[in-house]
């Protein structure tokens, strides 16, 4: 391709990206507005500079499907078709459309498959109605969502943009990591050397370092409300597809994450959503003899706390079914019989695999798969997620992620001849290894913290390391939402800022790891993905039985 033409459509994909989702949130707001005049013309500029701009690089198949969309906003801000829920359906069908053949387009593909050109001829019959549309009103029927469902959006600040290749940002980012690297070097030959003016010219290095750091990260920052307003898109198809009513709210105003976090956060709480609308929230007529409102309402909420950020999503619905969640549970040999279980701790089961309390499978739900991939999700971010649910009055689930996954504040230990990194947000303290007596093993064990017992995994054995343990071994205390445990290693090495990079070949495959990063001293470290390894020191002693 002609690298002009490549800069040229590589554009036009990002426009149109983001010219699509603006139209699926517009029609969103269709449904609920009452004076639908400024939304139609805003849609209908959107379709006709994709056509546009499709037209002049030569995409006959997006150029149609523009063209018949455009035709029947044309007739619907003519009030010569009204605006309905079947309408809005319709259009929004379009715009799937448009961005499943949007990369087909770009490959080259120059004709419609069937089933597009059957929803153009849906829609062409659509635009040839004639019947007058009344004067557009309120709406808000059962089912639809009403002008109060949607939360009022403020105008956006005039800011100066400019799109920026990801992977330019992360080239950056890995310079500001190598910078570091020889800032520190510097330092130490330095100190090694003596030298008053050039320990204060290396104090203005690493200022000039963090800013650049603290610039290249702000860059990386994208505002979270435009993310989840795609939500809307899911709630009303699940609602609509189960037969009910719902409202979503958001609270999220001036909150930005990273980049690198938008996917999988967005993929978590797609799931979320959909198990939000399918099991939490009743049907309107169940709702209205538990005397609750006929709609239902699933509030996320978005803020930064200390170095976190946290997104909660909640809902009045009926809460989780406990009895039954602790009864396939059982079932499922991943509690015993004898085992009592805390109200937190049977809540936290939805995140196993295969385990659901619907009572059918449905092509929304039902498989238990969904929250596990939410685990997952959360768990390749170093964060957290936790569920806190009222039976009869709904259920809350909160995430706690890193602001952002490119840089982590980390503890390093040493085991044998290798070093490891383990995130500061996830640990409690360190101290030396005091095995409860008779309760441990060359894998791991229960260390005695201040009379509480703790299982506690070492990292020697779990990673294969080389060598004997020291004789005297230290412990860190890590956590994630709702557990404990100890990682016993053979020395704490301290605190720093580590720049993360991927890891990989085999090391990708290795449970426990979530990157890599390259010290002070030149050596690469291993991040720790705590998580993983909390499960396994805690899945380790319950199935010796000899931990809680």
């Amino acid at each position: 391709m002609d690298p002009d033409r490549q800069v040229l459509t590589q554009m036009f994909q990002a426009e149109s990206e983001e010219g699509l989702a603006a139209m699926e949130a517009g029609l969103l707001a269709l449904e609920a507005s009452p004076e639908p005049s400024e939304i139609l013309d805003a849609l209908f500029r959107a379709a006709h500079t994709l056509k546009g701009n499709a037209a002049s690089l030569g995409f006959p198949v997006l150029v149609d499907v523009a063209h018949f969309l455009e035709d029947l906003l044309d007739r619907v801000r003519g009030r010569l078709v009204p605006v309905t829920p079947a309408l809005c359906t319709l259009l929004l069908e379009c715009v799937d459309a448009l961005r499943a053949l949007l990369p087909a387009a770009m490959a080259g593909k120059e004709d419609l498959d069937p089933e597009h050109r059957h929803l153009m001829m849906r829609v062409a019959e659509m635009a040839a109605q004639t019947v007058e549309a009344p004067a557009p009103g309120p709406r808000g029927t059962e089912g639809e969502a009403g002008p109060e469902a949607r939360e009022p959006r403020p105008a956006a600040a005039d800011h100066r943009t400019l799109r920026v290749d990801v992977d330019r940002l992360d080239q950056m980012l890995n310079l500001v990591g190598e910078i570091a690297v020889s800032r520190g070097r510097l330092e130490r030959a330095l100190l090694d050397e003596g030298g008053g003016a050039a320990l204060e010219a290396h104090a203005e290095l690493e200022r000039l370092s963090a800013e650049l750091q603290e610039l290249v990260m702000r860059v990386r920052l994208v505002p979270l409300v435009p993310v989840l307003r795609q939500l809307d898109r899911t709630v009303r198809d699940v609602a609509a597809a189960r037969g009910k009513a719902v409202r979503l709210s958001i609270a999220a105003e001036s909150v930005e994450a990273d980049t690198g976090l938008i996917d999988p956060l967005r993929n978590a709480l797609t799931h979320l959503v959909r198990n939000a609308v399918d099991h939490g929230i009743e049907l309107p007529e169940r709702r209205r003899e538990l005397g609750k409102d006929a709609r239902g309402t699933i509030r996320l909420a978005a803020r930064h706390d200390g170095g976190s950020l946290v997104v909660e999503l909640s809902d009045d619905g009926a809460g989780l079914p406990r009895a039954r969640l602790l009864e396939r549970a059982r079932a499922q040999g991943l509690v015993g019989e004898g085992d009592r279980l805390t109200d937190e701790e049977i809540d936290g089961l939805i995140f196993h695999a295969g385990l659901s309390t619907a009572e059918e499978v449905t092509e929304i739900s039902g498989r238990g798969v969904g929250m596990d991939v939410v685990r997952h999700n959360v768990d390749a971010l170093r964060g957290s997620i936790r569920v806190d649910s009222r039976e009869g009055s709904g259920t809350t689930v909160t995430i706690r992620l890193p602001l952002t996954i490119a840089i982590v504040q980390g503890f390093a230990v040493r085991v044998g001849e290798e070093t490891f990194v383990i995130p500061m947000d996830a640990v409690l303290e360190c101290d030396e290894l005091r095995p409860m007596a008779g309760i441990q093993g060359a894998g791991g064990g229960v260390l005695d913290l201040r009379g509480e017992a703790v299982p506690y995994l070492r990292l020697r054995h779990h990673f294969g390391v080389g060598g004997a343990s020291p004789a005297r071994e230290s412990v860190v205390v890590v956590r994630d939402a709702r557990r404990r445990a100890g990682l016993a290693v053979d020395a704490l090495l301290g605190q720093g800022q580590a720049v993360v990079k991927p890891l990989g070949g085999p090391l990708r495959r290795v449970a426990g790891l979530a990157g890599a990063t390259v010290r002070g001293d030149g050596r690469v470290a291993l991040i720790l993905d705590v998580p993983a390894l909390l499960r396994e020191a805690i899945s380790r002693q319950a199935a010796t039985g000899k931990c809680a």
